[in-house]
């Protein structure tokens, strides 16, 4: 774990939160939400459930026009929704700004509500949609901090950042902090195996860093449907499932 990482998110989720108090609300920089402003939208929320897994057949069809759309062309299909992949080989223009998927922050929200309940200790705040300008502030300042060699191993370079998908999401613990560390064990193992209920999945998995390009990270979800069920049986990363290429940048 990088602690500069750790330390610099409560900041930008502050920073945030201050706009949105302050009325200034620019959908192409906002990062986070809370539950309390959208908790008429979680309690009609359906999760994604093992009932509702496509069967092998249809992943395979999934997986065979995944790969095929997204080639070694160097950017990310656009046209494949929560199919997308966006790694160090798959970039998004830096005009793509799609704000948060609506079906994805309803789902991150409904989980989030359930952890609590749980009485896990999450933040109603979590760290969204990123623009690309937003982007390339923070890896930035990253680099300025880190160096960039160090910088790659956890934080996306502009247009490679899967968080400007409006997919992606971090959960934070009642601090603003990343939920990391052996003090949240219990609800980093919940989350790692009911996210895929939700149509989540842990994005980048121990093990797996050679492949997703990035270093383990138990707060990361990635969106993807009702795919996430059999992605998470497989215990295959997104790269491996769709037979995408993955790795460091070119």
């Amino acid at each position: 774990m990088i602690p500069v990482k750790k330390q610099l998110i409560p900041a930008v989720a502050l920073s945030f939160i201050l706009l949105g108090c302050s009325g200034k609300n620019t959908p192409a920089e906002t990062t986070t939400s809370s539950i309390a402003t959208t908790a008429q939208t979680t309690s009609t929320t359906t999760s994604t459930t093992p009932e509702t897994t496509v069967q092998s057949t249809e992943a395979t069809s999934a997986t065979e026009a995944t790969t095929q759309a997204q080639s070694a062309s160097g950017m990310a299909d656009l046209s494949l929704g929560y199919d997308i992949i966006v790694n160090k080989k798959h970039a998004l223009p830096s005009t793509y700004a799609p704000g948060e998927d609506p079906t994805a922050g309803q789902q991150v929200r409904a989980l989030i509500q359930r952890m609590q309940e749980l009485g896990y200790p999450i933040s109603d705040t979590y760290s969204g949609y990123r623009s690309y300008e937003y982007q390339t502030e923070l890896y930035n300042d990253y680099v300025s901090r880190e160096g960039q060699t160090a910088a790659d191993t956890y934080s996306a370079r502009p247009g490679y950042s899967e968080h400007q998908t409006g997919l992606a999401f971090d959960i934070l613990d009642t601090h603003g902090n990343l939920l990391d560390g052996p003090e949240y064990s219990d609800a980093i193992h919940w989350l790692h195996t009911h996210a895929h209920e939700y149509g989540f999945i842990v994005r980048f998995q121990p093990g797996k860093e050679a492949i997703t390009g990035y270093q383990a990270e138990a707060w990361h979800l990635r969106y993807v449907g009702d795919k996430a069920t059999a992605i998470y049986q497989s215990g295959l990363s997104l790269e491996e499932y769709f037979g995408v290429e993955g790795g460091g940048y070119e």
